[in-house]
C-alpha cells in the first residue's frame, strides 16, 4: 500500500470529526470478581479474571449501555451538518451527565466489563461504562470535571499523534487522567483504518531536492504497536484496550488486534462478531442534537 506524506493531514482532520461508519457459568478459575462501585465512593480496581473465553456465554450475556463522546465545547458557526453530531455542548453534556447520576447509573470501567463478560462477575446496580475518543482537550478542561462532580470514572482512547498538538491534551493531562482513577486506551497513533493496514507499505518521503524516497512501513507497528507503548509509557500502566477509528472493523483484522493482546477493542453500533466478542464491543454515540429524554431512551434501549 503506497502512502503519501501529503495524505495524512486530510485523514487526520477527518479523524478529528468521526471515529463512525454509525446464561452461562461462572469460570471457577476467574481471580477475582468486581466489587460495587458507589458514584463518590473510592475506586474499586477490578484484577482481571484469567482462564478461557466462552464466546457464546459472553454473547449471551447482556450487554453493558456504553457511550462515545468526542468534542465537548458549543457549537460554531463553522461547525457542519455532520461535524455536529460529534460535539455535545457544554449545557447538554452536563444536563446528560446529571440525568445518569439521578437515575442511578453506576460508571464502570473495562477490567469490569471484561470480567463480567468472561466470568460473570457481579457489577453494580445500572451500570454504564463513558467512552471518549480522540484526545480533545475539552475531556480534560470541561468533561472530565463535570464526571467527577459525580463519582464518574471513563475510558480515554487517546490518539498518539495529537498529543501536545494545539486543542489537545498533553502527556501530563493524559497521565493526570490515569492517575485519577480513570483508563487510558490506545486509539492509534493518526486514526488511520484498521481494515486498510498492511505488514508491507511503503511510505514515501520528498526531499529538499525534490528526489522521492521509498521506505518500508508495516501500518501495524506504526499504528498499533508503537502508540501502544508510548501510552504505557505515559501512564506506567499496561494498555490493554482499542477503540477502532471511525468504529470500523472487518473480520480479517481481528485476529492481529487479539495478537497484540488487547482484552477489548470497542467499535460502535454494528452487530458483534459472534467469534470475537470481546473484539467487538458495542457503543453508542452522544449526538449532539440529543435532548436528555432521547439520550435517556438511548442508553435504555439500545443494548
Amino acid at each position: 500500500m503506497l502512502k503519501q506524506f501529503s495524505a495524512l493531514l486530510p485523514l487526520f482532520v477527518l479523524g478529528m470529526i468521526s471515529c463512525q461508519s454509525k446464561p452461562a457459568s461462572t469460570d471457577k478459575k476467574a481471580t477475582d470478581t468486581v466489587a460495587s462501585q458507589q458514584p463518590g465512593s473510592p475506586d474499586v480496581v477490578a484484577k482481571l479474571a484469567t482462564g478461557p473465553v466462552d464466546n457464546a456465554a459472553v454473547m449471551a450475556r447482556k450487554q453493558v449501555p456504553i457511550v462515545c463522546y468526542h468534542q465537548i465545547r458549543d457549537w460554531k458557526a463553522t461547525d457542519s451538518k455532520g461535524a455536529k453530531d460529534y460535539i455535545v455542548q457544554i449545557a447538554a453534556f452536563k444536563e446528560h451527565i446529571k440525568m445518569l447520576a439521578d437515575s442511578g447509573y453506576h460508571t464502570i470501567l473495562p477490567n469490569q466489563l471484561y470480567n463480567y463478560l468472561t466470568t460473570g462477575a457481579a457489577l453494580p446496580k445500572k451500570p454504564i461504562m463513558l467512552t471518549f475518543d480522540d484526545t480533545d482537550l475539552d475531556q480534560f478542561t470541561v468533561a472530565a470535571p463535570e464526571l467527577k462532580k459525580y463519582g464518574f470514572k471513563a475510558v480515554y482512547f487517546v490518539m498518539t499523534v495529537s498529543i501536545g498538538r494545539p486543542r489537545y491534551m498533553t502527556a501530563e493531562m493524559v497521565k493526570k487522567l490515569s492517575d485519577d482513577g480513570n483508563v487510558i486506551a490506545s486509539h492509534t497513533w493518526d486514526h488511520h483504518r484498521v481494515d486498510k493496514y498492511t505488514h508491507n507499505g511503503v511510505f514515501q518521503i520528498k526531499g529538499k531536492n525534490g528526489k522521492i524516497t521509498n521506505r518500508p512501513v508495516d501500518d501495524w507497528v506504526t499504528q498499533i504497536d508503537k502508540p501502544t507503548k508510548k501510552l504505557q509509557e505515559i501512564t506506567g500502566k499496561e494498555i490493554v484496550y482499542f477503540a477502532y477509528p471511525f468504529g470500523i472493523w472487518k473480520k480479517p483484522v481481528l485476529p492481529e488486534i487479539q495478537k497484540r493482546g488487547f482484552k477489548l477493542a470497542f467499535q460502535l453500533a454494528d452487530k458483534r462478531d459472534p467469534d470475537y466478542p470481546l473484539l467487538t464491543v458495542r457503543r453508542i454515540l452522544d449526538s449532539g442534537y440529543w435532548s436528555t429524554k432521547t439520550f435517556s431512551n438511548s442508553v435504555r434501549n439500545s443494548f
